[in-house]
């Protein structure tokens, strides 16, 4: 049996799940729940009221917490421990310390050794970027690429676009993942590649859709008489192949304890964002992260944001039994907020083991999704409505626009019609609606919570990205997991590279016939 299941709370809470908090109640959701069943936090408030949960059932969740020992263990990785490992069996085995790329503003002269000296080491690569950007303030570069994927563009793509509003005005970003060559042609042909910078990012200088838009790019400069290594910068490993001088404008580092879809605020983010924003921009965004990651250590489950959130999604999902998860922002900014999340959280928790290697006997992470609002209401409303499948919801929402232009129609403006949507939605999902015609009754009971802030400042963002990633790791202690390595993906690249070598004419036919598989799928294309 897995930790998880000898844990007293879970038994007590797996009693409560019988008879969970009924919203549909008349008067269930009062004033007075809704003043009781909220948190704020480093300018974020959430309100729960509409999930279903009352004090009986918080309290068992908190004492599920404690017995996980989940903030202890949230210490230890921000202390630099080993903590990405599987106990008994070959694994990444190292520290996770996406914290330390943020925790410079701080006097940490009690951090243990290995994360001061990570957190020393990013200082230094923001000196290198501070550098550089003076370096090129007068070249006349107006537009940037970024060639990366997975958590080389899904956060940073996630984060600029969420900030885009508060870009210079001279300057552009591109991103590139897709190995799909559509997508780079698409990008190379908006610009003017004399004043365009290349940033490649691959820790380990190796990966193959990255390395191929690489080549793909670096080909179009050539073509129109430019030298890439005047142009191209490199965000990678120590010494991995693309460390190299001579190929690249200037190189910044990531480390093995930053993993990829927790490093948007390593220079896998910071080169681009600084660039576009500017570098006073991007501290105000690693400030926002480093705030709650303070919060992320605090003791009290109530004060704790996102172990609070974290909690309420293991009551969803492990005890109501619920095995998706929709993240519904209310704002254009963070309109890749859920793709962003997707990978983060679905890629950390979509595990089968735990640290011991047992096979787990519970559900583990959930499917995540999302569309911003109100988009979505014109769109799959319907299913998390009236459908057969309860989809809990967490809603973002901000009081203020974040360009402060706004229009007065009717007596309410843009932004008030835009919240005023939120508000009736998460009301509306959770207390349901009676009618004697079947076609109009609505079951309620659908769990959901808003996350509120004033404005989508860097700030904000900083601290809302923070959140969902301490969000996930301790719904990944509290399981007895390992959030931090992404093992599953790896068959799927092992078998592509054989199918690769399929293609390949240079390759010999006896190599090509180790797969005969993938050979009687190629095959599939001969009649096309």
């Amino acid at each position: 049996m897995t930790k998880f299941n000898t844990y007293k709370a879970t038994h007590e809470l797996r009693k409560l799940a019988r008879f969970p908090y009924d919203c549909t109640k008349e008067g269930a959701i009062s004033e007075k729940r809704i003043e009781d069943f909220s948190i704020v936090s480093h300018g974020l408030k959430l309100l729960y009221a509409t999930e279903r949960v009352d004090e009986n059932i918080i309290e068992a969740l908190i004492a599920l917490a404690k017995e996980a020992k989940a903030v202890d263990k949230m210490h230890q990785m921000q202390n630099g421990e080993i903590i990405n490992c599987i106990e008994g069996y070959e694994s990444e085995n190292r520290p996770v310390l996406h914290t330390a790329m943020r925790d410079f503003f701080y006097d940490r002269k009690e951090l243990p050794e290995v994360a001061k000296k990570l957190s020393e080491k990013a200082y230094l690569e923001h000196k290198k970027l501070r550098s550089f950007l003076d370096e090129i303030e007068q070249q006349g570069f107006t537009d940037i690429i970024q060639i990366g994927i997975g958590g080389s563009e899904l956060g940073p793509k996630a984060i600029y676009l969420a900030l885009e509003a508060f870009k210079r005005k001279d300057r552009r970003v591109h991103f590139i993942s897709n190995i799909d060559p559509d997508e780079t042609k698409s990008v190379l042909d908006l610009l003017d590649l004399s004043k365009t910078l290349v940033v490649v990012v691959s820790k380990s200088g190796v990966t193959l859709e990255t390395r191929t838009n690489e080549a793909f790019v670096k080909s179009r400069f050539l073509e129109e008489g430019l030298s890439p290594e005047k142009h191209f910068l490199a965000v990678t490993g120590e010494k991995s192949p693309m460390d190299n001088p001579d190929h690249y404008f200037r190189s910044f580092y990531m480390w093995d304890s930053v993993g990829g879809r927790y490093s948007a605020t390593s220079m896998v983010g910071c080169v681009v964002l600084a660039f576009a924003l500017g570098l006073e921009k991007v501290m105000q965004f690693l400030r926002g992260a480093s705030s709650m990651d303070q919060v992320a250590l605090e003791s009290d489950p109530k004060k704790n944001l996102p172990l609070f959130s974290a909690l309420l999604g293991i009551w969803n999902h492990n005890f109501l039994h619920l095995p998706t998860r929709a993240v519904i922002p209310y704002s254009k900014a963070l309109s890749r907020l859920p793709a962003h999340l997707q990978q983060c959280d679905m890629e950390s928790n979509g595990k089968r083991i735990d640290k011991l290697g047992n096979v787990v006997d519970f559900s583990t992470g959930p499917i995540v999704w999302g569309e911003p609002g109100t988009n979505g209401q014109h769109s799959f409303y319907q299913l998390i409505h009236q459908g057969t499948i309860t989809v809990p919801i967490e809603f973002i929402g901000f009081k203020e626009s974040q360009c402060h232009v706004d229009q007065d129609f009717e007596g309410t403006t843009s932004q008030e019609k835009l919240l005023s949507n939120l508000f009736a939605q998460s009301i509306g999902l959770a207390s349901g609606q009676e009618n004697t015609n079947p076609n109009k009754v609505f079951p309620g009971n659908r769990p959901n919570r808003v996350l509120l802030a004033k404005q989508c400042t860097p700030y904000t963002v900083g601290a809302l990205l923070s959140y969902f990633e301490h969000q996930i790791a301790f719904q990944g202690f509290i399981w007895d997991i390992n959030s931090f390595d992404q093992e599953g993906v790896q068959l799927g690249k092992i078998l592509a590279n054989k199918i690769i070598d399929l293609f390949n004419k240079d390759i010999e036919l006896d190599k090509k016939r180790d797969f005969p598989l993938g050979r009687l799928f190629i095959d599939q294309l001969r009649d096309l």
